[in-house]
């Protein structure tokens, strides 16, 4: 692991802020969409921070991204025993004050949905990867089927 910044994982974890405030604001109302699938989002945000800063694989950075989502959980459970109570409405928004297993599970498929995404964006930029001479634009990888044979390009 070492810290570099990657712009591209700063425009994800921008757009999906703006999904989780658009999630708390706009669409409060639907509980499940702000219960479950904000927190689903929480731990791909978190990543995405994460592989801002921090150049490592996938993997140890999905994993991170769920400890954090476990620890906030845990933190929730010990105030709760505490009796402790997080005074800052924005803060009680945004950490949650309650601790569910149904978070925890949110964020394990946060954690796969990373996985899946990384996944996804490999293949995008193995197939739209840019050629390695100056000024030939994309080198585009097509599977062998829609190969034309230098006869047949014309």
């Amino acid at each position: 692991m070492s810290l570099r910044f990657g712009r591209e994982a700063a425009l994800w974890a921008v757009l999906i802020f703006i999904i989780e405030v658009l999630i708390a604001t706009v669409w409060s109302q639907h509980r499940w969409l702000r219960g479950f699938v904000g927190d689903v989002l929480a731990v791909v945000w978190v990543y995405f921070l994460l592989k801002m800063v921090i150049k490592a694989d996938a993997t140890r950075l999905a994993l991170l991204a769920f400890a954090v989502g476990c620890a906030v959980e845990l933190a929730q459970y010990v105030a709760a025993v505490n009796g402790w109570h997080v005074e800052n409405r924005v803060l009680r928004i945004v950490l949650g004050s309650v601790a569910d297993w149904m978070d925890v599970l949110a964020y394990a498929v946060g954690f796969l949905l990373v996985l899946g995404l990384e996944s996804f964006l490999a293949r995008l930029r193995f197939f739209f990867t840019p050629s390695p001479r100056r000024g030939e634009g994309v080198k585009m990888h097509w599977p062998r089927c829609f190969s034309l044979s230098q006869g047949e390009r014309g």
